[in-house]
C-alpha cells in the first residue's frame, strides 16, 4: 500500500480565533499545517520559508488594497491558493473567477466540503505541473532548435539545442541582439520578416546564416509566430546546413554534366573523313561513303552530275586519249 503522502497548508488568516479553527479541523492524516499568518505578516515570505502544498486565504483581508497589492504574488505562487468567503460574496466571486488564482469556498462549510475542495486545487495544480514537466521535457531534448525571441530583439528563452548547434552558451545568446548572430549578407531581410512577424504575420520556411563560435556559419529554416499581447515572438529553427551542402553539390554536378554535353556536342560537329578515300566515320566506327552517310543521317537523295573540274580533268583527258587510239 502507497504511503500517504503529507500535503502541508498555509492558512492565512486575520481572524486568530478562525484561523485556529481552521487548524483543527484540517488536523487530520494526509495534511500539515505548514504555518498560520496574517495579511500584516507578509504571508508571500512565510509561504516562501515553509513552501506549502496549498493556501487558505480569507477574502477580502482587512482590507481590499491589501488583496490588490498581494495579486501579483499570488500569481507567481507555485502552490493553489482557495479563498475562504462569505455566503454574501459568492455570487460575485463566481462573476469574477478570473482574479482567484484556483478556488473557494463559503462559509459556513462543512469539513468534508473544505477538504474536497482543497484535494480538488491539489489535484489541478499537480495536473498543470505534470504538462509543464512534459513540456519542459520536449523544450530540453528537441533536435530542432526552439526560442522566444522579444519585440526588443532579444532571445527570452532557448532549448539546449542552440548550444549543440552553433557553440555559444545560452547566456552568451541571451546577452546580445540576436541580429548579431546573423550573416551580414542576410540582416536585412532578416530584420523585414522579423518586422513582419511583430505586425502579426508569420514566418514561414525563412532561411538564414548564424554565426557559430568558431566563426563558420550554419544555415537555419526558420517558422516563427507571434503573440502580440506577451510582445514576444515563438520561433522553431532547423540546421539545414548539411542539406544546403548536399543541394550545391548536385548543382555543381549538374553544371559539370552540362559543359560535358555541350563538348560532347560540340565533338559530335566533327566528322571525321578519310584522307584518301574521302570515306566518313560514324559513332559506331564504321566508314561510309559521303553519299551513304548522309543518306542514313538525312532525307537527301543524291542525283549525280559532273563539275566543270572533273570534266576538264577527267572526262575531257579520257576523251582526248581515245581520240589519240
Amino acid at each position: 500500500m502507497a504511503p500517504v503522502v503529507e500535503r502541508k497548508i498555509l492558512i492565512v488568516e486575520d481572524d486568530k480565533v478562525v484561523a485556529k479553527e481552521l487548524t483543527t479541523r484540517l488536523s487530520i492524516p494526509g495534511f500539515t499545517i505548514a504555518s498560520v499568518s496574517s495579511s500584516d505578516t507578509d504571508p508571500m515570505a512565510r509561504a516562501a520559508t515553509f513552501r506549502p502544498d496549498v493556501a487558505l486565504m480569507e477574502r477580502p483581508l482587512r482590507s481590499d488594497a491589501a488583496f490588490e497589492a498581494m495579486k501579483p504574488l499570488l500569481r507567481q505562487t507555485d502552490f493553489p491558493v482557495i479563498f475562504v468567503i462569505a455566503e454574501k460574496d459568492e455570487a460575485a466571486a463566481r462573476g469574477s473567477r478570473a482574479s482567484t488564482p484556483d478556488d473557494y469556498v463559503v462559509k459556513p462549510f462543512t469539513d468534508r466540503e473544505l477538504r474536497a475542495s482543497i484535494q480538488l486545487a491539489l489535484c489541478r495544480r499537480d495536473r498543470a505541473r505534470s504538462v509543464r514537466e512534459v513540456e519542459d521535457r520536449f523544450f530540453t531534448n528537441s533536435i530542432d532548435m526552439l526560442c522566444h525571441l522579444d519585440f526588443n530583439g532579444h532571445f527570452k528563452l532557448l532549448s539546449p539545442s542552440w548550444e549543440r548547434t552553433l557553440g555559444f552558451t545560452r547566456e552568451e545568446l541571451m546577452s546580445r541582439p540576436f541580429i548579431e548572430f546573423v550573416h551580414p549578407d542576410d540582416r536585412e531581410r532578416t530584420l523585414q520578416q522579423n518586422a513582419a512577424v511583430r505586425a502579426g504575420g508569420q514566418a514561414l520556411v525563412f532561411e538564414n546564416r548564424y554565426r557559430c563560435k568558431d566563426g563558420t556559419y550554419r544555415w537555419l529554416l526558420w517558422n516563427a509566430t507571434p503573440d502580440s499581447p506577451e510582445h514576444v515572438i515563438y520561433s522553431v529553427a532547423r540546421d539545414i546546413t548539411a542539406a544546403k551542402q548536399a543541394q550545391e553539390e548536385r548543382e555543381q554536378l549538374v553544371r559539370e554534366l552540362q559543359t560535358a554535353l555541350a563538348e560532347v556536342n560540340s565533338l559530335r560537329e566533327i566528322l571525321p573523313i578519310c584522307s584518301y578515300c574521302k570515306k566518313v566515320r560514324d559513332d559506331a566506327n564504321y566508314w561510309h561513303t559521303v553519299e551513304n552517310y548522309i543518306s542514313l543521317h538525312t532525307s537527301t537523295l543524291f542525283s549525280h552530275g559532273i563539275c566543270p573540274s572533273c570534266m576538264a580533268s577527267e572526262v575531257d583527258t579520257q576523251i582526248e586519249g581515245l581520240e589519240r587510239d
